[in-house]
């Protein structure tokens, strides 16, 4: 199974999703009266209590709308801002400052750095519906032995963001099923290490951008391969491969290109990977002009304007769902440039 905690019962058109975490239950099924059925058999085995219709889970809030679902974690975003003393705090536009990148050797070490590990901890769970959050909580998170007084007000200003944005999910919307992937690697981006940052992990030094650029696609080629095998698994099927969108020409080159240069040896592995799912049909590479990546989020810290417009097509407004809009309204930046004062940007 590419998930062990999903079970799977296909029988007489009739389809069973069972995902179990803990000692925490979700079942789904396209009949009502087999989840009661199960529910009821479930419980003379086991001690249950049926909460009803999914609408909080793990500290993530399910929004439904007649347009579709908007994950959320409003209510722990907003524990977490009282448990800090920011829930007053005034909003910022972006998590972190444009063009920055932390040290070690910012500031003085905190002698009691318990705060600022509870604090980047309770904001790496966040991550999961704020992916806007993900370039910011892992530079954070790279000094959690040794912070500083430079890194800890780092951390709150991400904070400060979180107060301005405490009601944006992730939007799950009725719709074909397609697959379509963004990536891009900030090659030798860390100024400490130059190691280089795709979606929130850290790899080792790479020598080129090609390397960076292509060992950052071959990791998102085996994370959709993963995908389709459980998409499968759950007698869910795609009528088109994926696509996964590159900003880099040479790298949509060398997974097009039969022809295997001696130059690239050094990503042998990645490139054998890559050209065997473009060949087998499973995978498309296209071109995306760098402005219009929706990767470039998760990789650098951005200047507002461009933040915001990746920000506005990644996350919707719960509110919005709730009040029934067609689409979820998007964070209006003009409106938005009024409401927060935005320091040291």
């Amino acid at each position: 199974m590419a998930d062990s905690s999903l079970f799977v019962f296909d029988f007489h058109q009739t389809i069973i999703y069972l995902l179990v975490y803990v000692d925490d239950i979700i079942i789904t099924c396209n009949s009502s009266s087999q989840v009661s059925h199960l529910v009821t058999a479930l419980s003379k085995a086991f001690e249950l209590k049926d909460l009803g219709a999914l609408s909080y889970f793990l500290g993530i809030q399910i929004v439904p709308s007649k347009f579709g679902l908007t994950l959320c974690q409003s209510k722990y975003a907003s524990n977490v801002l009282h448990r800090f003393k920011m829930e007053n705090s005034k909003p910022t536009k972006t998590p972190c400052c444009p063009n920055v990148r932390l040290t070690p050797f910012d500031g003085s070490v905190l002698p009691n750095p318990i705060e600022y590990r509870s604090m980047v901890g309770a904001l790496q769970y966040l991550t999961f519906t704020c992916p806007d959050l993900a370039i910011s909580v892992h530079q954070l998170f790279q000094f959690i032995h040794h912070p500083t007084t430079s890194h800890l007000e780092v951390a709150k200003r991400v904070l400060h963001y979180v107060r301005g944005t405490l009601h944006f999910g992730i939007h799950l919307t009725l719709g074909p099923l397609t697959f379509s992937a963004f990536f891009d690697a900030d090659w030798a981006g860390d100024p400490t290490d130059r190691k280089i940052y795709y979606w929130n992990k850290q790899s080792t030094v790479s020598r080129s951008s090609i390397e960076a650029e292509y060992g950052a696609l071959a990791s998102i080629a085996a994370e959709l391969a993963w995908l389709r095998t459980l998409f499968t698994e759950l007698k869910l099927f795609l009528p088109q491969i994926p696509i996964l969108w590159c900003d880099n020409n040479f790298a949509i080159a060398l997974a097009s290109n039969p022809v295997f240069h001696s130059r690239t040896k050094h990503i042998e592995v990645d490139y054998h990977y890559v050209r065997s799912c473009v060949l087998c049909s499973t995978l498309g590479i296209k071109f995306i002009s760098g402005c219009d990546n929706f990767a470039d989020i998760f990789t650098k810290p951005l200047p507002s304007p461009h933040f915001l417009v990746l920000h506005n097509k990644l996350l919707a407004n719960t509110a919005s769902s709730l009040r029934g809009d067609v689409k979820s309204k998007p964070r209006d930046k003009q409106s938005f440039d009024q409401m927060v004062q935005m320091p040291n940007d």
